[in-house]
C-alpha cells in the first residue's frame, strides 16, 4: 500500500482514507474541520469521479454515498492508502 494525498489522484482511482493532514496554520485545521463536517473520516472509502474541465479544479469524489465537489488545496489534505496497481 502507498499513501497518496487525493488531491494528485486522477479520475477513477479510489482508495481508502488513512489521515486528514493539519500543518501548523489554522487554515489548514479549518478546512480539515469542514472536510470531517462533509463526511471524510478516516476508513472510509473515496473514489475520484471528475476533474473539472478547466484547470481540474473542482473535483468529484464519491466518499460513501455522496458525491462532493472539492478544490485540490483542500484534497491534498487527505491521505489517501492505494495498492501498487491504483497509485497515481
Amino acid at each position: 500500500m502507498s499513501l497518496t494525498p487525493l488531491g494528485k489522484m486522477k479520475p477513477g482511482s479510489s482508495g481508502i482514507v488513512s489521515e486528514i493532514i493539519i500543518d501548523e496554520t489554522d487554515e489548514s485545521s479549518m478546512i480539515a474541520e469542514r472536510l470531517r463536517e462533509m463526511g471524510f473520516g478516516e476508513g472510509l472509502k473515496v473514489e475520484v469521479r471528475h476533474d473539472s474541465p478547466f484547470g481540474r479544479d473542482p473535483m468529484a469524489v464519491r466518499v460513501g454515498t455522496m458525491l462532493v465537489a472539492l478544490r485540490r488545496k483542500e484534497a491534498e489534505q487527505i491521505m489517501i492508502k492505494q495498492s501498487c496497481e491504483h497509485a497515481a
